[in-house]
């Protein structure tokens, strides 16, 4: 029995490290939805995201395999208890969701679902998602549900942190959008107000954490009010990034300068070491460094987000009249011969279109396990 705070712990840690080390969008939800499964214990967990349509923009699901969600077709619309929970915004507790009069419209192929616990995931006073669980793994009492209030009090405080992890994540998609003139001026305002915000949130959640668990209070509630101390600290070093990222302009500080500020921030950004060194480089055409920059910033991306890299080295050369960057990660690599699979994925066919835009080639090498080096050579003007 005393595994069991220790166990609801771990899940609410897992969700909070969700937030710095994922953050596209599909990543953070299917992070937020197994750690909901797993620490409120139940067969089913899913997210949605609602659309403007009826519909839901998107929908990960955690307990299901491939097959069945596969059989069980398109993704569902907003009605019955969905609807409850994006429109009337109120929590759902069920014994059996099957009797609930709005129950309907479930595909044949749908697993069975019995108890049922859902809630409206909110960013103030708009409703962003809902996160439900059904089909608690504990003996039902006798025509009552399996979830508890505590445990719906639990999930309230892991949909926060979804509120959290989706604002985050939709405000780094965005800033990937931006050229880096507005990347940088907007990311500034955006980031200093939702790190203090949220994090301030944060803290408060993980106080609400500490007193559901009583099973060893002492040291849950001392471990939790560590994570309260940890979030502090990271709301004062993100806020000491952002004073970096001032705005500028390729066109004004040119691209070695351009590019050493970006990785500054990133290497305090992230756990993972990034470096930077220019050797006898001189000044480019316009165009040239502007796609430079880009594929660098790409490149980092990758290294950062997919590659669980410890290092990550930029380099620019000077090469005859023109220069190359090369950008190398020791992380996980991927196999050459699937990269017109990945291409996508991994922005390389954007990398590709910038540099060929230039008059310039892109060299890919890596290997399973062996890291990645993306390197890019232009000519001068």
């Amino acid at each position: 029995m005393s595994q069991g705070p220790r166990t609801g712990l771990a899940a609410v840690s897992s969700a909070l490290l969700a937030m710095s080390r994922h953050l596209e969008v599909r990543d953070v939800l299917k992070t937020i939805v197994a750690s909901a499964r797993e620490l409120l214990d139940a067969q089913y967990a899913a997210l949605g995201v609602p659309d403007d349509h009826g519909g839901f923009a998107q929908f990960v699901v955690d307990g299901v395999s491939d097959e069945q969600w596969k059989a069980i077709g398109p993704l569902p619309r907003q009605h019955g208890i969905l609807a409850a929970m994006l429109h009337e915004a109120t929590p759902e507790r069920l014994a059996d969701v099957r009797e609930d009069p709005r129950f309907g419209g479930w595909p044949s192929a749908h697993p069975d679902l019995v108890d049922f616990l859902g809630l409206p995931i909110r960013d103030g006073d708009e409703v962003i998602g809902a996160l439900f669980l059904a089909n608690k793994n504990c003996p039902k009492p006798q025509g009552g549900c399996g979830f508890t209030e505590d445990d719906e009090e639990l999930l309230s405080i892991l949909a926060q942190h979804a509120a959290i992890a989706l604002t985050n994540a939709r405000l780094y998609e965005r800033s990937r959008e931006l050229t880096i003139t507005e990347e940088r001026s907007r990311l500034a305002h955006e980031l200093h107000d939702a790190v203090s915000q949220k994090l301030f949130s944060l803290r408060l959640t993980a106080q609400a954490a500490a007193a559901l668990v009583d099973r060893d209070p002492s040291r849950a509630k001392g471990e939790l009010q560590q994570v309260a101390v940890l979030a502090a600290e990271a709301a004062d070093e993100l806020r000491a990034a952002v004073v970096e990222l001032r705005p500028a302009a390729l066109d004004e500080d040119g691209l070695t300068a351009t590019l050493r500020t970006h990785i500054q921030v990133l290497d305090r950004a992230h756990t993972a070491r990034v470096t930077f060194a220019a050797r006898s480089f001189r000044a480019l055409p316009a165009a040239q460094e502007e796609a430079m920059l880009r594929v660098a910033q790409e490149a980092l991306h990758n290294a950062l987000r997919h590659s669980g890299a410890a290092h990550v080295d930029v380099t620019v050369d000077r090469c005859g009249g023109g220069a190359v960057l090369r950008v190398t990660d020791d992380g996980s690599g991927f196999e050459p011969k699937a990269i017109r699979r990945a291409g996508r994925h991994l922005g390389l066919v954007s990398m590709r279109d910038r540099t060929s835009g230039v008059g310039g080639t892109l060299t890919i090498e890596s290997a399973p396990g062996k890291g990645t080096t993306i390197e890019m050579e232009v000519p001068g003007g």
